[in-house]
């Protein structure tokens, strides 16, 4: 690794731009910067889902995933590099289907909720929506690996069924949409 931090303050930024991992700046409001910080709020999300009581296998998981977005993050740090791995999209593809094999077929869309770890999940996954929407702007800009997309897309798949899968581990339901509920009767 490169530079280790051992002053945090350096007042270059103070005009409006940041270095990247490169050595280049760019501006703190550039298409670039606003994927890395929806990667970087993403990874903090998921940081806090794991202060709740989940499975250990979830808490290694979503752990595993941490540490898959802060190489996420550096590929945006650093123009041109690859530093997730390939392998990333499949291994959530196995995580998503093992754990959608223990839960009923969902008939009708539901709503975040259920128990607090659920509606983390689902505030998790909306998080990395905007993630995924924010490197889909930067790669109609400049050129980005299509991997980081496809992993944030699987990615919002799995944190949508592991909030199933948290809800049902606790014994709770998922909260079922329903139609027209407050409409004028």
């Amino acid at each position: 690794m490169g530079h280790r931090l051992s002053k945090i303050y350096t007042r270059t930024g103070d005009e409006g731009t940041t270095g990247l991992g490169d050595g280049s700046r760019t501006a703190k409001d550039s298409l670039r910067i606003h994927a890395l910080g929806d990667v970087d709020e993403l990874n903090s999300i998921i940081g806090l889902l794991l202060v709740e009581e989940l499975p250990e296998a979830t808490r290694t998981m979503l752990t595993d995933v941490q540490h898959d977005l802060f190489d996420l993050g550096g590929e945006l740090s650093i123009p041109g590099m690859t530093l997730l791995a390939d392998d990333g999209v499949g291994r959530l593809e196995r995580e998503l289907d093992a754990m959608n094999d223990t839960l009923d077929p969902l008939k009708e869309f539901i709503l975040p909720g259920g128990t607090r770890a659920a509606a983390l999940t689902h505030m998790t996954r909306a998080v990395c929506r905007r993630a995924e929407r924010s490197i889909v702007s930067l790669s109609t800009a400049e050129k980005v690996r299509e991997s980081p997309r496809h992993y944030l897309n699987r990615l919002s798949d799995l944190l949508f069924v592991l909030s199933r899968f948290l809800n049902r581990a606790a014994g709770r339901s998922d909260v079922m949409w329903q139609k027209g509920r407050n409409a004028a009767k």
